[in-house]
C-alpha cells in the first residue's frame, strides 16, 4: 500500500471523529441537534481531505502518519472550543484554513528542503529579531510578554521564531559537528569542548535567560533552550552538552529566582497553589486546574457536564484542563499519546535521513512539538511551574496553529526528501 493510500485510510478512521463529537455536544447542551452546528465538522473534514489530495499530487512519498495526527489532535481541539466558546472555535475554523493552506503552500514552493542550508543565518536573524520584538514593544498578557498587538490582530513571534531557529540550529551543527565533538581536550574520561566552541552553547543560554527575565515566561525560555540542546546532541553525539547546558539552565532558572520578583512569584505558586493568601489571586489558574482534574476523575463528566469555564483562559493555557475535567484521565491520557506518537514519528524520520542536515532538522522541529507539548501539559498539571505557552493543533490561537502546520509541512518534506522512508512501515 502507497503512503498516500494509508494516509486515506487512517483519515477514513479519524475524519468521523468530528461528527461524533458535534452530535455528542448538542445532545449533551440542548438535547437536539443544531443543523447551524454541522459547518464546524463539514469544514474541518473539506480542510483535512483537501490537504490529503494536494499531497497525492505534490508529495506521493511523504509520511502517511503526520497529517492524520496533526487531524486527530485538530478535532479534539475544535470539539472542546466549541464547547467552551463558540466564536473561538469560528475564529479557529477560520485559522486552521490558513494553517492548512500555508503548509500546502510550503510543500508546493519548498522542493528541496535542503535550499534552507543557503539561508540559515538570514532565517537566524529573523528568528531572533521575532523572538525579541515582544521584549520591546510586547504586550503582557496572563503574567507573561508574549504577544504583538496591532488593533484586533494578536500576533505571538515566538510561534514562528522557534521554527526559524531550529532549522539555523541544524544548518549550523550540520556544517560544525565534527568540530565542536571532537577538539578539545579529555579530563577524567570526560571529553571538554574548546572555550570558543562553547560559544553557541553560552549564547543560547543567555537568550533564554532574557526571554525568562523580559518575557516573565519560563516556558518559552526552557522551549528554545531544550530545542537547542535536541539538536546539538543529535549532531555531536556528545551527552556532556547536555548535561552543561541542563546545569547552565538550573543556575540561572536559581539566579532569576532570587533577583526577580515575578520568577519568584510563578515558583511560589507552583509550590503551593492552594496557599490561603494566593488561592484567589496568584494561584488561581492552577487551582482550579487541578480542581478541574480531580473532577474529572478516570472518565470525566462528559461534554458539556463539567465548569472549565471557572478557569482563566481556559481556551488557550488551560485548554488541557478541561479535556482532563470532561474527558477525564483517559480523555487526557488519550491525548498526550497522541502527541507521543506525533515526536515518535518525527524522531523515526530523523533515524532513517541520509543527510547530515535534515537529521537535526527533523529533531529540532520535533522537539519544537514534544517539549511544548510537554511544558503545557506539565504546567497545567503542577509537575513544573505555570507557563504562557499554549498546546500545539488543540489550543485557541491562530499564530500557534498556522506555526504548527508550516512545521508540519517541513516535516512532510524532509520525510519524503529522505528517500524510501515511508516503505515497510
Amino acid at each position: 500500500m502507497s503512503p498516500r493510500w494509508k494516509e486515506a485510510l487512517l483519515l477514513a478512521v479519524i475524519l468521523p471523529l468530528s461528527f461524533l463529537g458535534w452530535v455528542s455536544l448538542d445532545l449533551s447542551t440542548g438535547g437536539t441537534l443544531v443543523a447551524g452546528h454541522v459547518v464546524y465538522p463539514l469544514l474541518w473534514t473539506g480542510f483535512f481531505l483537501l490537504a490529503h489530495l494536494v499531497l497525492r499530487i505534490l508529495r506521493p512519498q511523504a509520511d502517511p502518519l503526520l497529517l492524520p495526527l496533526a487531524a486527530a489532535l485538530t478535532c479534539v481541539g475544535l470539539i472542546v472550543l466549541l464547547r467552551l466558546n463558540a466564536h473561538m472555535a469560528r475564529l479557529q475554523l477560520v485559522w486552521l484554513g490558513v494553517g492548512i493552506a500555508a503548509m500546502l503552500l510550503l510543500v508546493a514552493l519548498l522542493r528541496d528542503y535542503r535550499s534552507l542550508d543557503n539561508y540559515r543565518y538570514t532565517l537566524a536573524v529573523l528568528g531572533l529579531v521575532l523572538l525579541l520584538s515582544t521584549v520591546f514593544f510586547g504586550r503582557e498578557v496572563n503574567g507573561a510578554r508574549l504577544w504583538l498587538i496591532l488593533g484586533p490582530l494578536r500576533f505571538q513571534p515566538s510561534e514562528l521564531a522557534k521554527i526559524l531557529l531550529a532549522v539555523f540550529f541544524a544548518a549550523y551543527l550540520a556544517e560544525r559537528k565534527e568540530l565542536i565533538a571532537a577538539a578539545g581536550k579529555v579530563v577524567a574520561g570526560v571529553h571538554l569542548p574548546r572555550p570558543r566552541d562553547l560559544g553557541p552553547l553560552l549564547t543560547m543560554w543567555a537568550l533564554s535567560l532574557l526571554l525568562l527575565i523580559f518575557q516573565r515566561d519560563l516556558g518559552s525560555s526552557l522551549l528554545f533552550f531544550g530545542i537547542f540542546l535536541a539538536v546539538i546532541y543529535v549532531a555531536t553525539g556528545r551527552a556532556t552538552f547536555v548535561v552543561a547546558g541542563l546545569l547552565l539552565f538550573l543556575a540561572g532558572a536559581t539566579l532569576t529566582f532570587f533577583l526577580f520578583g515575578h520568577v519568584r512569584v510563578r515558583v511560589e505558586t507552583w509550590l503551593d497553589p492552594l496557599n490561603p493568601e494566593t488561592v484567589n489571586d496568584e494561584s488561581y489558574q492552577i487551582a482550579q486546574s487541578l480542581f478541574a482534574f480531580a473532577e474529572g476523575g478516570l472518565s470525566g463528566t462528559g461534554l458539556a457536564r463539567g465548569s472549565p469555564g471557572l478557569i482563566p483562559f481556559v481556551e488557550t493555557d488551560f485548554i488541557y484542563a478541561a479535556v482532563g475535567e470532561e474527558l477525564g484521565l483517559l480523555g487526557a491520557t488519550a491525548l498526550a499519546l497522541l502527541y507521543l506518537a506525533l515526536c515518535g514519528r518525527g524522531l523515526r524520520l530523523a533515524m532513517r535521513c541520509p543527510d547530515d542536515f535534515g537529521k537535526p532538522l527533523a529533531v529540532g522541529l520535533t522537539a519544537v512539538l514534544g517539549l511544548q507539548s510537554f511544558i503545557i501539559m506539565a504546567g497545567v498539571t503542577r509537575l513544573m511551574p505555570l507557563t504562557g505557552i499554549t498546546l500545539p493543533f488543540v489550543s485557541y490561537g491562530g499564530s500557534s496553529l498556522v506555526s504548527n502546520f508550516l512545521l508540519l509541512g517541513l516535516l512532510l518534506c524532509v520525510s519524503e526528501g529522505g528517500g524510501e522512508l515511508a516503505e515497510g512501515d
